[in-house]
């Protein structure tokens, strides 16, 4: 055989590309804690060495255990299962994007891996809305350099949109998901029990990441959901169900089909509407919730779509229509003044790393990346959300 090192004088470069075999598995259920059970069994038991029980954690967001009984019926189904070890007690963390703000929980949660001695065999299951999910998996992720996270949404937002994502940060230097990873969830279980309990506001805001995702993929579905929106806001089940479960699907193929899980590339199409949602959230401390304050971003972007790249007026009204019948604000008084607002664009630039990339809309379905914001024309397109919403000026 030649030899592996270079011949002496000759400079080499070896370039070799992989793959990273993954498996993206979802489930949805209507009573996980109940007859479904077996759901959860099954995906602890793969790949579980012979004759051993699945060593678990179950972490829960503490608004949800306040809410509902879900949490305690699934601990009791998990204690009670001869094939599974459940290691510890529940540990209880706060929901909200609190959980993000600070080390605190993050460190608990590490504690208990470590006190518990759980390995890359061992599986963590959170229970929680979308805060509480980056935050354990954040801590799942860096634990052993991966420990196998099943994640229970229990939001509309979360079932629909991040709970299926590969991402997971906490919040750091007054900037979101500042602090992260990439990780793919071992599953992921969309139960529509846990929707239950949910206060009007957070069912309400969590689909405007389902007309985020139908913008840009799908414009039947977004001819859907403006159909159905007044059924969504009434929480009609079977079409908040669809709604759910097509939202999901789109965010699932975008990560498993799209070729760039892991956003090593400029564009971010499924972050449509978000660099001013990210702003406006640190803006008011949070007082707006993140599907509210989304709602309000993709607004803005259709109206400046429509000012600068031809997306039509009348599907931007539409836009705003289907907004505003799901019962979500389309207005707040921290988006004043907008210059402020504006630094959401370099916080993003920053995010993405090397220049700007946003996406926008020619059309429903037909995304464009842009590198250049006119922020004359984006000022505009925030007045005219202003006097679409009704508000007074500030």
């Amino acid at each position: 055989m030649p030899p592996s090192h270079s011949p002496e004088g000759h400079d080499e470069a070896l370039d070799i590309a992989f793959a990273v075999p993954q498996t993206h598995r979802l489930r949805m259920t209507t009573d996980l804690a109940g007859p479904q059970f077996a759901v959860l069994e099954q995906l602890l038991a793969i790949d579980v060495v012979p004759g051993t029980s699945a060593k678990v954690l179950l972490w829960v967001d503490a608004e949800v255990a306040a809410a509902g009984n879900f949490p305690l019926r699934l601990s009791q189904r998990l204690s009670s299962s001869d094939a599974i070890n459940l290691v510890a007690p529940v540990l209880e963390v706060q929901g909200g994007e609190a959980v993000k703000n600070s080390e605190v929980v993050l460190r608990q949660m590490l504690s208990q891996i470590n006190d518990h001695d759980l390995d890359r065999r061992s599986t963590i299951i959170v229970v929680g809305g979308g805060a509480v999910l980056d935050a354990a998996g954040f801590a799942a992720a860096i634990a052993h350099r991966g420990i196998r996270l099943i994640r229970v949404p229990t939001t509309v937002l979360a079932q629909a949109d991040s709970g299926v994502g590969v991402k997971n940060a906490i919040n750091y230097f007054g900037k979101k998901n500042w602090i992260g990873t990439f990780a793919v969830p071992w599953a992921v279980i969309n139960d529509a029990s846990v929707l239950q309990t949910l206060p009007d506001r957070d069912f309400r805001s969590g689909f405007t990441e389902a007309v985020k995702v139908s913008l840009l993929k799908d414009a039947a579905g977004f001819e859907w959901l403006h159909h159905h929106a007044d059924q969504i806001r009434a929480r009609d089940s079977r079409s908040c169900r669809v709604a759910i479960r097509e939202s999901c699907v789109h965010h699932l193929r975008h990560i498993t089909q799209g070729g760039d899980p892991f956003e090593m590339l400029e564009a971010r199409p499924l972050d449509f509407g978000h660099w001013s949602a990210h702003r406006l959230e640190p803006l008011t401390e949070y007082r707006l919730r993140h599907g509210e304050a989304v709602g309000i971003g993709v607004a803005i972007d259709c109206l400046y779509s429509s000012l600068v790249l031809g997306f039509p007026t009348q599907a931007a009204e539409k836009v705003i229509d289907c907004l505003r019948r799901l019962g979500v604000p389309l207005w707040d008084e921290a988006i004043d003044p907008v210059d402020r607002l504006f630094q959401g664009l370099e916080e993003f630039r920053q995010h993405l790393g090397g220049r700007l990339t946003i996406t926008m809309l020619r059309d429903i379905g037909d995304p464009v990346d842009v590198h250049e914001i006119d922020t004359n024309a984006m000022a505009k397109a925030i007045q005219q959300l202003r006097e679409m919403a009704g508000a007074s000026a500030g």
